[in-house]
């Protein structure tokens, strides 16, 4: 059974909380807040295959946007990074969480295309009565940053959220796949380099 790590990032007031209960319970939760990082767990089962789900939603009252990625960075295998359609500064976080992840992708990649996938999420579609971030300055971002974006209602509609996540998670299923095949390629390799070079030794001995 494969392990999947995601995480959620936003501003107070993106709504990234009502999002992720959304996607698990299917029920809508209204405002939600915590001054503690949650962490919850599925099984589920996507093309056939059955997953061990954990996600990881912050407390997004933390001093900072640095302490926020920092640490799910290095422990998630993808991203969501939410914002609020009618609140320009949760956009403007957003954009600094995306900054920062693309920093992190790019050291860790050291070279390799690039990798933890990432979903930029308008959320209260909603409120668009209230709009103060317009939805192409939303999929600008994400292609800036290399990432899929989407607008959502996590009041209104489950079938949105449940399609992102499930892109999301065979986008990670796949980049691992990638991953473990590079380590396997160059753990060939490495052997072999090792059998040439001491039977090689050996020839040379005789």
């Amino acid at each position: 059974m494969n392990d999947i790590k995601l995480a959620l990032l936003g501003s107070p007031g993106s709504g990234k909380s009502a999002v992720l209960v959304r996607f698990l319970t299917r029920r809508f939760i209204g405002e939600y807040a915590s001054n503690t990082n949650s962490l919850y767990r599925k099984r589920l089962s996507i093309d056939g295959r059955q997953l061990n789900l954990e996600v990881l939603d912050p407390c997004s009252q933390s001093s900072g946007v640095t302490c926020l990625v920092e640490e799910p960075v290095d422990w998630a295998h993808g991203f969501v990074v939410v914002y609020n359609i009618s609140d320009r500064s949760s956009f403007l976080h957003a954009k600094d969480v995306l900054r920062q992840i693309c920093e992190a992708r790019l050291n860790h990649c050291k070279g390799e295309p690039p990798c933890v996938p990432v979903c930029l999420l308008g959320n209260k579609q909603d409120l668009c009565h209230a709009r103060q971030v317009l939805e192409d300055e939303g999929r600008r971002l994400a292609q800036d940053s290399g990432c899929r974006f989407q607008e959502v209602s996590a009041a209104e509609s489950y079938q949105d959220i449940a399609g992102l996540f499930t892109q999301l998670i065979r986008q990670v299923m796949e980049h691992l796949k990638y991953r473990a095949d590079r380590r396997r390629y160059s753990g060939s390799k490495s052997m072999a380099k090792l059998i040439n070079n001491v039977f090689g030794k050996r020839r040379m001995s005789v």
